[in-house]
């Protein structure tokens, strides 16, 4: 296991669908031993492949004490109930706001060996595999932002100390109209 650099905003894995995985290996394990390392070491409550430069659709966990991972994840709503809560990203350094999620979520897929994987989650957990599926689909919780609260992002992550540092290419972000999750 190892702590792996996490992307930052900018960099164009984190705007890039991710690809499904096709082999339940041993590189696979490896990946969610280090996906799992790297969000502990960053205290994060989720961190999805791309985030640390590898485009496949993986991601983990951290929720109340609770540590997980998900291959190929599938997730659906479940029920209409909405939460608006801060929401922060570990690509996105010191940025939190106000993001709309479900509220509950049916999250299905495989873990590290092939096995099949069915979560349910409400409040924290639902927005963790909500934000960590986004990623997957090249989608950051800035994107999810009301116009008002993405234009105040925006320019917060324009003036940000770590821009420029490398990852950060000012690029349009995609608007996001529906969300499947």
């Amino acid at each position: 296991m190892s702590v792996t650099p996490i992307r930052l905003y900018g960099d164009p894995v984190l705007r890039t669908p991710a690809a499904p995985v096709v082999d339940f290996d041993a590189e696979l394990r490896q990946l969610v031993a280090d996906l799992t390392e790297t969000m502990h070491a960053a205290g994060g409550a989720g961190l999805a492949a791309p985030q640390i430069g590898v485009g496949l659709r993986v991601f983990t966990w951290f929720v109340d004490g609770e540590v997980g991972h998900l291959v190929n994840p599938d997730v659906t709503a479940v029920g209409e109930e909405i939460q608006d809560g801060p929401e922060g990203c570990l690509s996105i350094p010191g940025l939190r706001y106000d993001c709309r999620r479900h509220l509950h979520v049916v999250a299905s897929g495989w873990n590290m060996h092939g096995d099949p994987v069915r979560v349910e989650g409400s409040e924290l957990l639902a927005r963790a595999i909500q934000h960590e599926t986004d990623h997957l689909d090249g989608v950051l919780f800035v994107d999810r932002l009301d116009e008002v609260a993405r234009t105040e992002a925006l320019a917060e992550l324009q003036a940000a100390e770590w821009a420029g540092m490398g990852a950060y290419l000012p690029a349009p972000a995609p608007i996001v109209k529906v969300s499947p999750h």
